[in-house]
Formats: structure tokens, C-alpha cells, sequence
């Protein structure tokens, strides 16, 4: 493994790790899913329960002074995460699903009419797949998709000029793709869309917590990702946008919080970021994701990327010395997963085997059931890596993979 940050101790800061599963030590390989948490997160969100936690924005007492606070710290934390121009444009929702959800309606139905079309990929999660599907089903608009070039798993890209037309009006596309582990060359996708004037949005949930994010630099209109797949709480998520957008778009609800005035028969609306988050939010988990940013970034996120890199290259080797195992995705610059399925094993035999030998894999189609097609596979089984996990635990998945052709074999 490369030099640089000690990976043992940071992984003793993960006391899920430290667990039996059905009498095994626990190789926790489903990260794409859903990471772990480190303890200072578990820490914080503790903290705030037993001395802070009070509704934010519309008090004047000192607990709500400080939830207030410090939620609005963890909005200027996650800017400075993502190199944005200003914490207000810095969106709270309840995860990627939501935050894409935001943009389908708020953007989507004031910008969107018969005729438009909306371009994505074939290798989109269905989080970035159903809410385009609704949208174009609301104003007519028509959808497109770049081509995966079969196993290998790359973007064609050799269609893009064919496909990338002035009837697009929105390039919505993963930037790491959890099926595939294909990392897609975001910037170069967002200048092409930007010289045609088409809005972008980059779905960042594989890639926020793995490398070095800069929206600036990735020249991208639209951002979202989950802070559960980065070591922050579940049920909290990020949208980033342009300012200049954000504030044209309208409330993509109603209620408390997102309002300057009300009476009976109409309302006026807080400029974004408020506008966009009506009702009490996420305040602790706000609150704890500052707290995972601060700990990825002391890490290093270029470091995480290489170790995952790494792993998963290791593991994509192992994989592919084994007779009757197909991989999918690229052979190389993967990023942190691979996905393989083993010749007349369902993958979801592979994941319960696994799983009572203490090793915690995905198997399914991963919310990618049109990349299945693509591909001709049901599903696939998937093993997903984070800066916890160790060249070690790598070399028992492959010990138990070859137990499992045994087992299933003639």
C-alpha cells in the first residue's frame, strides 16, 4: 500500500469494526451502500442531544443560539468542502434522492417544455434515472443517454456531438458509478454542456467522500451527494447550485422556515438557501457532518482515493486469476468497488455465503436495473472499499469467493 496516513489506527477509530459476525472478525465491504461512522461523529451527534438541542432559526434562547449555531457552521463546512463561492448556496435535504428530486421539480418544471430533452447516461443509479423519468413525463421533454461500452464500462463518448444537441437542456450524469466503479471525466463533460448553454448536475454521491471535490473547477451548475456514504449520519444530504439559478428557481416546498411573510391567501419566500428547506431540518445531523468533513480532510481525500484505488485494483486482480468470474467496469483507474459475478452463482448466494463467513457484501442490481439489461445479468455481487479497509481483509473476500465456487460448483 502506498505511504501516508496510518490506516490501522484510523480504522480503531470505528468501534462497528470491532465485531464478530456468525464467529467471524467482520470485513465490512459495502461502503457504496452506506460507510461507517467514526467515533468523533457518533460523538457529536451524542453532544448535541445532551446539551444543545433546541430548533434552529426561530428561537432566542441560548440552546437554540447554539443549535442555530452550529448548524450554520456545518453549512459554511460543507462550502468550504466543495470550494463553493458562499454557504448559500449550500442546500440540506434528506440525501442525493432528494436533492436530484429538488432539482426535477423546483428547475425542472419551470424550465422544461414539450420538445426539450433531458441527457443522461446508461449507467445512472435510479436516483438520477426515475425523478428525469417523472419530469419528462410532466412537460413532455424527451429523454436521451450516452452509450456503456459493455463490460468495460466506460461512457462512449464518441457519441457525445450527436447527442449533446441545443434541444438539451439539462446533462444530468454520475461523476463515480456505483455498479461500474467507472469514473467519469467530469469537467470535460461539464465545459462541453456549458458551451451549449445546458445546465449540468453531477450526481457526486460515490465520489463526495473518496476525492477531492471543487465545484469551481468541475464547472458543473448542480451538485448533490448523501453524508451517510462519507461518515455522516443517515437521512441528511447536500445540494450545491449557482447562485444565480438557485435564486430563480421557486420553493420545492412549503411550509415553516422557508417563508418571510404569510397570510391567508398568498406568502412571500426567503432567498435559497432557506427557500429550499421548509419544516424543522436534519440539525444534528448537520451538526456531525461537519465533524466527518473535518475528519476526511484531515485524512486526505487525494490519500483516500489512491488507498481505495489500491484496494480495489488488488482485489479486481485476485478476481480475474479465478476461472468462471466476470468483472464489470473498467480494468484500470477504477475507483473503490468491484463488481463480478461468478458463473451459475446468483449473486445474492454469493452475498448470504459471504455474509456467514463475516463478510459484508452487495449483491442485487444496485438500483442500476437498466445497466443490468444493458449487460445481460440479473444482478451482479459488489465489494465496496473505504480507507478503513485493508489489503488483508481484501485477501479473506477472495478466500471466501473460492469457497464459494467450491461450493456451488460440479
Amino acid at each position: 500500500m502506498s505511504q501516508g496516513p496510518d490506516w490501522l489506527q484510523l480504522r480503531a477509530d470505528f468501534p462497528i469494526l470491532d465485531q464478530e459476525v456468525h464467529g467471524h472478525e467482520l470485513v465490512y465491504f459495502d461502503n457504496a451502500a452506506s460507510s461507517q461512522k467514526p467515533r468523533v461523529v457518533i460523538d457529536a451527534l451524542r453532544h448535541y442531544y445532551e446539551r444543545d438541542n433546541a430548533n434552529v432559526h426561530r428561537g432566542i434562547h441560548e440552546l437554540s443560539n447554539r443549535a442555530t449555531t452550529a448548524f450554520e457552521a456545518g453549512r459554511e463546512r460543507v462550502a468550504r468542502f466543495l470550494n463553493a463561492g458562499s454557504a448559500d448556496e449550500i442546500i440540506f435535504t434528506r440525501g442525493t434522492t432528494e436533492s436530484i428530486n429538488l432539482v426535477a421539480a423546483a428547475w425542472g418544471n419551470q424550465n422544461l417544455r414539450a420538445g426539450d430533452r433531458i441527457l443522461l447516461t446508461e449507467m445512472e443509479h435510479h436516483s438520477n434515472l426515475v425523478p428525469w423519468q417523472m419530469l419528462a413525463q410532466r412537460t413532455g421533454a424527451k429523454l436521451s443517454f450516452i452509450p456503456v461500452t459493455g463490460d468495460e464500462g466506460l461512457l462512449d463518448l464518441s457519441q457525445l456531438d450527436t447527442l449533446l444537441t441545443p434541444e438539451v437542456k439539462l446533462f444530468a450524469f454520475t461523476h463515480i458509478s456505483n455498479s461500474l466503479g467507472t469514473v467519469n471525466p467530469v469537467a470535460q463533460l461539464c465545459a462541453r454542456a456549458r458551451a451549449l448553454g445546458v445546465t449540468t448536475l453531477v450526481d457526486a454521491a460515490q465520489s463526495a467522500g473518496h476525492l477531492p471535490l471543487d465545484v469551481r473547477a468541475l464547472g458543473c451548475d448542480f451538485l448533490a451527494f448523501s453524508s451517510h456514504k462519507i461518515c455522516g449520519p443517515t437521512g441528511l444530504g447536500v445540494l450545491w447550485g449557482r447562485p444565480e439559478i438557485l435564486d430563480a428557481m421557486p420553493p420545492y416546498q412549503g411550509g415553516g422556515e422557508m417563508i418571510l411573510s404569510v397570510d391567508y391567501f398568498q406568502s412571500s419566500y426567503k432567498k435559497a438557501p432557506h427557500r429550499f428547506e421548509a419544516g424543522t431540518p436534519d440539525i444534528s445531523g448537520v451538526i456531525a457532518l461537519h465533524v466527518a468533513l473535518d475528519y476526511l480532510d484531515a485524512i486526505g481525500r487525494a490519500a483516500i482515493f489512491q488507498h481505495d484505488q489500491e484496494l480495489a485494483q488488488y482485489a479486481w486482480q485476485r478476481l480475474a486469476e479465478m476461472p468462471g468470474v466476470r468483472l464489470f467496469g473498467p480494468a484500470k483507474d477504477r475507483a473503490g468497488l468491484v463488481s463480478f459475478q461468478l458463473e451459475d452463482v446468483h449473486a445474492h448466494d454469493v452475498v448470504t455465503f459471504a455474509d456467514q463467513r463475516g463478510v459484508a457484501l452487495r449483491g442485487g442490481h444496485h438500483c442500476n436495473q437498466p445497466l443490468m439489461k444493458k449487460l445481460g445479468v440479473p444482478s451482479t455481487a459488489r465489494a465496496s472499499f473505504y480507507f478503513y479497509n485493508t489489503r488483508a481483509e481484501v485477501d479473506r473476500f477472495i478466500d471466501v469467493v473460492c469457497e464459494i465456487r467450491k461450493f456451488f460448483g460440479p
